[in-house]
């Protein structure tokens, strides 16, 4: 099994990356963990406030895909961490793949909600097939999803077991940078939705998760300093 870091934006001001992920099992299952902003941004970023997005041709998740040798096509499975724009930007190229989505979020999206409107016409496709979950689930062996209500209502994160790297916590937005890993002690931030009951119980969850089982990475959200120390594809982790 191998897991691609896929660098899809940096935001400003502090190189705020903007991650992807593939996982590869052994079987030949191409796994896509969301999927960037709008590759209208390439030539019209609409920044959000505060923040100036860069995004060049080769950020886009066409292009990130092609340099591990897939094509949206190739992908079997879109595990959707949250809705937000700069995570749901592409999702209308992957018609072939199944969508995988929490029950909770996905109603909140589809109700209108004005957080997710924007982007409603890239996301809420009828050409797209979403699976909707509840909770925890074994997506494949080696790859589990986490229900990690907080940032926002529904949001998950991923465990992977890989066999030589170890078990490594794809934590997203859940936990955004290392220094908002405590969950007794970590600030509110702006864009998130949830109450704060539930942000600090996922967080606890993230932290939970990375003991249990002894976790070699556990990957934050948006971590400018952790990202740079990370392989980022076509180079992996295995």
């Amino acid at each position: 099994m191998r897991l691609y870091l896929l660098p899809l934006a940096t935001m400003q001001p502090g190189n705020i990356p903007v991650p992807g992920y593939v996982i590869q099992t052994d079987d030949n299952i191409n796994i896509l963990i969301d999927t960037g902003w709008p590759r209208s941004f390439i030539d019209n970023p609409q920044n959000p406030p505060g923040l100036i997005v860069e995004m060049s041709a080769e950020d886009s998740i066409v292009s990130r895909l092609s340099s591990i040798g897939l094509s949206p096509l190739d992908i079997h499975y879109l595990v959707c961490s949250h809705l937000d724009d700069d995570h749901s930007g592409n999702h209308d190229l992957f018609t072939s793949a199944e969508l995988i989505i929490q029950r909770e979020h996905y109603a909140l999206a589809k109700s209108g909600h004005p957080r997710f409107a924007a982007n409603r016409g890239v996301w809420g496709g009828a050409s797209l097939n979403y699976r909707v979950i509840n909770g925890d689930m074994e997506l494949v062996p080696g790859v589990e999803l986490l229900e990690t209500s907080g940032h926002v209502p529904g949001h998950q994160s991923l465990l992977v077991r890989l066999p030589r790297t170890g078990p490594v916590l794809l934590a997203v937005d859940a936990v955004m940078h290392s220094s908002m890993a405590d969950a007794a002690t970590r600030e509110m931030y702006i864009t998130d939705m949830d109450d704060e009951l539930r942000i600090r119980a996922s967080t606890q969850k993230i932290c939970d998760v990375a003991n249990r089982e002894n976790a070699t990475l556990v990957i934050y959200g948006h971590d400018s300093e952790q990202w740079s120390t990370l392989h980022h594809a076509p180079a992996y982790y295995d």
